[in-house]
């Protein structure tokens, strides 16, 4: 059978308080729908379809991909009449794998499992045994454990409501049978809503098998209504990247406190202490260290690097046997080659630092090249920037810049250059020579500080 996911994202979410539909709030850094985007695409369906309502237009900008098919849900009148909106563009001999954008934790394996027992004359749908199952429908069996029905909690009986086997929404049904199924199920209901969830009454009826995959994990199927949910997927979600960083290999000083908003890969012996903020891709290298409160985005840090406490890296790329920080910020289109140092309240921009170079304090390097073996002093600038274009600084091997220069770009320093303390450097600096701009220092005889007036 083909496989076609339909993933339900047309609600408001009242409850969130919120201007922002709810499947754009965030988990991880990424909307809840997206997570749940890049799950149904690892499943390679043939066909890809949200279905979406309030604040459709932020919900397609936010989503991007040629493969996804979007259906409007023009009123909200439950999920079995979110799920016929995508009739239009399914084949009848298609398995339909209904998802939702507000349930972002769901597995791929997960589902799989749950494919493999479907198809064209059953229905097959997620379960899961919880102690307390309040607010989700329960599922109904007979003598034999056969599923019989699904009954939202709103409905249940005194009886029904003390069942601990829940569903979670998710489910896979033939597309030709909700096609003729469909038509019958009714809005009698507290809701006033045609709810997906009759459709397995009816099946039963029809001598549909009705199958249940149970996942022991609750997690995966947790539902965001609110903000406080929100949050405690988002805690679930940072719990499972912690778990995947140690068995890949990395010491965290503190797993429940470390932020993963994005792709982590990590070498052997890495290890990250407490308050690490990762965004987009990062690439972490054997034996790396990363300091408390660092934030590092979208960068590759490569063997035997120390990044120090309190440091931001984004969009760079760390040499072998380097050490940065504490308090440094390396910016988009830094390279520090191997043995490079960044020291305390250093930043960086579009900048290439040579092997062995050193800034260690107090400076901001920017458009700039630095060859081999340079040493920056402290308070050193490169002036970049003229008000509208930015110049380029360029630094052969083994100078020496004195502190509090400033190098106003355009401009190269030579090989084996030294610029004296204090300088302006605004044409270029020979090879190998001394270069220095200074004032004439004089002293003013009996000059007296101001005073404060009282």
């Amino acid at each position: 059978m083909k496989l076609s996911i339909v993933i339900l994202a047309a609600g408001k979410g009242t409850r969130m308080r919120s201007n922002l539909p709810k499947v754009m709030h965030s988990v991880a850094g990424r909307p809840m729908l997206a997570h749940v985007v890049n799950t149904a695409r690892s499943l390679k369906p043939d066909t890809l379809i949200i279905v979406h309502g309030h604040g459709s237009d932020i919900v397609k900008a936010a989503i991007d991909g040629e493969d996804i098919t979007w259906v409007e849900q023009a009123e909200q009148l439950g999920t079995g009449h979110a799920v016929a909106q995508v009739l239009p563009h399914i084949d009848d001999d298609s398995a339909l794998l209904v998802l939702y954008g507000d349930v972002p934790l769901i597995q791929t394996q997960t589902l799989n499992e749950l494919l493999r027992m479907s198809d064209e004359s059953s229905i097959a749908l997620l379960s899961c045994e919880l102690a307390d199952p309040d607010g989700y429908g329960r599922i109904v069996r007979n003598n034999s454990e056969q599923v019989i029905a699904i009954v939202e909690q709103k409905d249940a009986s005194l009886q029904q409501l003390a069942i601990e086997e829940i569903n979670s929404g998710i489910m896979v049904i033939p597309a030709h049978y909700f096609r003729s199924a469909y038509p019958r199920i009714g809005a009698a209901n507290t809701q006033q809503e045609y709810y997906l969830t009759d459709i397995v009454e009816l099946a039963v009826r029809d001598g549909l098998a009705v199958n249940a995959s149970v996942t022991d994990d609750e997690d995966e199927i947790l539902g965001v209504n609110d903000r406080i949910q929100l949050a405690t997927v988002e805690r679930y979600y940072q719990e499972r990247a912690a778990w995947q960083l140690m068995t890949d290999g990395a010491t965290l000083i503190d797993p429940s406190r470390i932020d993963i908003r994005g792709e982590v890969s990590v070498g052997y012996d890495v290890v990250i202490d407490v308050n690490v903020i990762f965004e987009g891709k990062v690439r972490l290298g054997d034996g790396v260290t990363i300091g408390s409160n660092c934030i590092i985005k979208n960068s590759n840090v490569n063997t035997n690097t120390n990044i120090d406490s309190h440091c931001v890296i984004e969009d760079a790329i760390v040499g072998e046997n380097c050490n940065v920080g504490p308090y440094a910020r390396l910016r988009p289109g830094t390279v520090l080659k191997d043995n490079a140092k960044i020291g305390n309240f250093v930043e960086t921009k579009n900048a290439e630092i040579g092997v062995g170079s050193k800034v260690n304090h107090l400076s901001y390097i920017g458009d700039s090249v630095l060859g081999n073996n340079v040493n920056i002093g402290a308070g050193t600038i490169t002036c970049n920037y003229d008000g509208a274009n930015k110049h380029k600084t360029t630094i052969g091997d083994n100078a020496f810049i004195g502190s509090n220069t400033a190098l106003v770009a355009p401009v190269k320093i030579g090989k084996g250059a030294t610029i004296g303390a204090g300088s302006t450097i605004n044409k270029d600096a020979p090879d190998d020579e001394l270069t220095l701009t200074r004032a004439k220092q004089s002293t003013l005889r009996g000059w007296q500080r101001p005073k404060k007036n009282k």
